[in-house]
């Protein structure tokens, strides 16, 4: 330990390399970048910036010791600074909702490689919108598109709206909360949505990022997994268009099992489109 005498260091190296050595050992990957982006939180600047910076003054110090106590207790990244990237989008994000990954943008791939014409005037609803991503992501792509998402937390449809605020695409979405698409009328010529899909059991293996600060509404797919997906197997023949899309998140090892579950419900599977792991990911469906 360091002598209760020992100053506290105020050089910008100093500073990161104790809190490097401090966040490898609480196991975080890539502890190195992970300081750095603290810092530059801290200082306000992003991370190219905090090349040219020394020392930080008194405030961004004592303002990076806090974020580095926050991400110490597994708080993640994208929590502590209040945003995150997708797609081609800039995410405002809370702990109302689930923070958008790199995997779910799988499902944007899938819509553009599906529907190839940029201008076509499709009428989009995201199930589940949370942060917005999915929808605002299509609706980036789309110029001539306006969609619906659908959130059954009320904190999540203002994140989705303040998203697409601050995205510029407000004129053309609209937030609801709802359970579901209750009370949303079809029909859609693209449904999207990324359910709750973790068996509960499998819950407590998930990273202590995942467990102890996203909300567990947000990821809990009841014993198997699957509970969401057989609500939306029983409401998305009624709500898409025919010759209409739906495109959905899938969990490991639910390849097979929610495409029975669609087929069942009468619609044509298209494609399950892996992620860069390989796992299959995006479920195409279409009436």
């Amino acid at each position: 330990m360091k002598d209760a005498m020992t100053p506290a260091p105020t050089n910008l190296r100093h500073l990161l390399r104790d809190a490097t050595q401090q966040l490898q050992a609480a196991g975080i990957e890539a502890p190195q970048r992970e300081a750095r982006l603290l810092a530059s939180h801290a200082a306000g600047t992003d991370l190219a910036g905090l090349l040219r910076i020394d020392r930080l003054t008194d405030a961004a110090q004592a303002q990076f010791a806090q974020v580095l106590a926050r991400r110490l207790r597994y708080e993640p990244m994208a929590y502590i600074t209040g945003q995150a990237g997708f797609w081609s989008l800039d995410l405002a994000v809370s702990p109302a909702t689930l923070i958008p990954r790199a995997d779910t943008e799988t499902l944007v791939e899938a819509v553009l490689d599906h529907l190839p014409d940029r201008n076509a005037p499709l009428r989009v609803l995201d199930i589940g919108t949370g942060t917005g991503c999915l929808l605002l992501a299509t609706l980036a792509e789309y110029p001539h598109a306006h969609g619906i998402g659908t959130d059954l937390n009320p904190q999540a449809v203002a994140l989705a709206a303040l998203n697409a605020t601050r995205n510029g695409l407000a004129a053309r979405s609209h937030m609801l909360c709802c359970n579901w698409a209750d009370g949303v009328e079809g029909p859609f010529d693209l449904v999207l949505s990324n359910p709750p899909y973790i068996p509960h059991a499998d819950l407590a293996t998930l990273m202590p990022d995942v467990v102890a600060h996203e909300p567990a509404r947000a990821l809990d797919g009841g014993p198997d997994g699957l509970v969401a997906y057989r609500a939306l197997a029983t409401i998305l023949p009624c709500l898409l268009a025919p010759g209409g899309l739906g495109v959905l998140e899938l969990g490991i090892g639910q390849d097979e099992s929610v495409p029975a579950l669609m087929r069942a419900a009468g619609l044509d599977i298209v494609e399950i489109r892996p992620d860069l792991g390989g796992i299959g990911r995006a479920l195409v469906v279409k009436k």
